[in-house]
């Protein structure tokens, strides 16, 4: 089997680890990554969502944080904030310093995001069975900022400071992403999209992770042209997200918190959207009628990751779901 999946970062890479569980040693998998909240920060190329899959599915990432290197230290960014370097709310650990390291002198040495991708892969994702290829969703710059309204007017900043400095405690009025109507897909992109079995999207941000990447032109129609089921997992539960922020960005595009105002704001593929199949959360399950309606197969599963055994039974929904849909 050939799966595809559309992810971001913390959602998405505890999602592929329950899917490669549940799929077999000769299957294979193409995870295109968000690549809109990738952020140059003291000369250095970041790739948050992208390295947060290579971690996760590595065995290096730290659990409890969801990101970043286990084990970490911080003695490079203690010595940069000593110096008065900015930005300081923005912390790279020493460890995972040697990524972005790699990254930067590959991409100025003129190799592009996809083969530096390809080449950091190769330590964290070749010994994957079933196979992992990590794919960006696209090699040109595209970055999300967030308009917002912290008392001192309404301005634009990067996604990363919305997030990161200012935990998303300040209203969010536009999502703008700079430079993806001029991006194209990256190599293998669209191929993988076309190619595929099952395409899979996990309960990833559906604004600033899965949102992007479907808006890099020629995804969605390659999305909505594949042969392949196309299912959803809803990132949100009990009517409020899971983790990280959707809950204040759905609002900030007009689109009820709910899995039914997900789902819909993804739309089924037989009125122009994206979706064959949506599993939303037993809890939620009031809300399967409003999203079969709107010409999507839905079901109700238990939805919370909580350990490897959950997020397998959960990936496994999504494949018996491509398959009720492909019959």
């Amino acid at each position: 089997m050939r799966v595809t999946v559309v992810s971001g970062g913390v959602g998405g890479a505890r999602f592929l680890r329950g899917l490669l569980a549940a799929l077999g040693p000769g299957d294979d998998v193409t995870v295109i990554g968000n690549t809109a909240d990738d952020i140059w920060l003291f000369g250095l190329k970041v790739c948050p969502d992208l390295d947060t899959v290579m971690y996760t599915l590595g065995d290096g990432i730290d659990e409890d944080r969801g990101w970043g290197r286990r084990d970490e230290s911080w003695r490079a960014k203690d010595e940069l904030a000593a110096y008065g370097v900015q930005p300081t709310w923005f912390g790279l650990g020493d460890r995972d310093l040697a990524t972005h390291l790699v990254r930067t002198q590959m991409l100025q040495a003129g190799y592009s995001l996809s083969a530096v991708t390809a080449a950091l892969g190769r330590r964290w994702l070749s010994t994957l069975r079933p196979a992992v290829r990590l794919l960006p969703m696209s090699d040109d710059r595209v970055e999300t900022h967030i308009v917002i309204d912290d008392g001192q007017g309404r301005r634009a900043v990067h996604f990363q400071e919305y997030w990161v400095r200012l935990r998303a405690q300040v209203p969010a009025h536009e999502v703008v992403v700079v430079g993806q109507s001029e991006a194209t897909p990256a190599p293998g992109v669209l191929a993988a999209v076309a190619g595929c079995d099952v395409l899979l999207v996990p309960p990833s941000n559906p604004v600033v992770s899965v949102g992007t990447v479907l808006g890099i032109p020629g995804v969605r129609a390659a999305v909505q042209s594949t042969p392949a089921p196309v299912i959803g997992v809803s990132p949100i539960i009990g009517g409020a997200a899971v983790r990280g922020m959707a809950d204040q960005l759905l609002q900030a595009i007009g689109v009820e918190v709910s899995s039914a105002g997900v789902a819909g704001w993804y739309g089924a593929r037989t009125a122009g959207g994206v979706l064959d199949g949506w599993l939303l959360d037993t809890r939620d399950a009031a809300d399967a009628g409003a999203v079969e309606a709107a010409g999507i197969r839905a079901k109700a599963v238990p939805l919370l990751m909580r350990d490897l055994e959950a997020t397998t039974a959960m990936a496994q929904a999504a494949l018996d779901l491509a398959g009720d849909v492909a019959r």
